[in-house]
């Protein structure tokens, strides 16, 4: 990685996405952690606006993905 700090991360990730991509992604995060936490479907959509397609698409890759999200959740857990 090129970056060195949180703050320049920051900086490149406000100057290579758009505010839905931002959100998009962090919705897709908290849609992660409430299915790592045993959160049903409906409970999720309701709570953060993700479609059932979103969800099932974090769910694929939570279960059969390159383990992204599993690092993150873990990491965010010990935080």
């Amino acid at each position: 990685m090129a970056l060195d700090t949180t703050d320049e991360c920051y900086a490149f990730v406000e100057d290579i996405l758009t505010i839905s991509e931002i959100q998009s992604i962090a919705q897709r995060r908290s849609v992660a952690r409430m299915l790592d936490e045993g959160q049903t479907y409906d409970d999720i959509e309701r709570l953060t606006g993700a479609s059932s397609a979103t969800i099932s698409r974090v769910k694929r890759c939570l279960t059969f993905g390159a383990d992204g999200y599993r690092l993150v959740l873990d990491r965010l857990k010990r935080s």
